[in-house]
């Protein structure tokens, strides 16, 4: 019997967006309007590249992103959510699907000493140059019309199971917390026995409970949550069951 957690990042583990975060890296902590305003609706990955440079051109470096970064608050609830799944890893596989970054993530991970918990991290790689500059890639191609271009989740949780279960590893149920519009994706390939956890009053909530109302719900059980306490809870049900 075992349980995999499938984990979003910004507002999930963390209550904070880790991209827009950094910008307080940047002179007076803001960005120039015309950076600013030159992201376009599904090309955040491009966007997110043209803000590392601009840091990297007014000297933002390295030790300093990092510094900045791991003063990020955990959601609440979350830090003891982490320590009991860390605890149960015998119950527990646990992996990130992200759009935020390599660098970020592992940054605020190794600084809770959270690295542990998580099985593998799906994020966009990132990487300092040898210029001292952050760059930032795409994580994969895919066709999915719904999905930013950069990272549809739906298909990175599906390689995973795939994955999973050539080396002989099957999951008595699945569990997905997440936040955001990206998450509706993912969610909506969960079967029956699976579990959706949405933040309350965040994105994700909201687009399940329109496909609710359009009278095409989706097939897993949702779950909503609003303190990673409700999802430890949920979980310690789970393992008593």
């Amino acid at each position: 019997m075992k349980f995999l957690l499938v984990f979003d990042f910004d507002h999930t583990i963390i209550d904070e967006n880790s991209d827009t975060w950094i910008v307080k890296c940047a002179p007076e902590s803001k960005l120039p309007s015309g950076l600013r305003n030159s992201y376009q609706p599904g090309h955040w990955t491009e966007y997110m590249g043209r803000v590392f440079v601009y840091l990297g051109d007014n000297g933002v470096k390295e030790d300093e992103m990092k510094r900045t970064m791991t003063t990020i608050p955990f959601t609440v609830g979350m830090i003891d959510l982490l320590g009991f799944i860390g605890k149960n890893k015998e119950l527990f596989d646990c992996i990130i699907v992200s759009d935020s970054n390599t660098v970020f993530i592992d940054w605020i991970l190794k600084a809770a000493d959270f690295h542990n918990v998580f099985d593998e991290v799906f994020t966009n790689p990132a990487a300092f140059s040898n210029t001292g500059y952050l760059t930032v890639q795409h994580f994969h191609a895919h066709h999915c019309a719904k999905c930013p271009k950069n990272l549809c989740k739906r298909k990175v949780l599906k390689e995973f199971l795939d994955k999973q279960l050539e080396r002989g590893v099957s999951y008595t149920q699945i569990v997905y917390i997440g936040d955001g519009g990206n998450d509706l994706c993912p969610v909506m390939f969960l079967k029956k026995n699976d579990i959706a956890m949405p933040r309350q009053g965040y994105t994700l909530e909201k687009k399940i409970s329109q496909l609710a109302q359009s009278l095409s719900p989706v097939q897993c059980s949702v779950l909503v949550w609003s303190s990673a306490i409700d999802i430890m809870y949920y979980l310690k049900l789970l393992i008593k069951e």
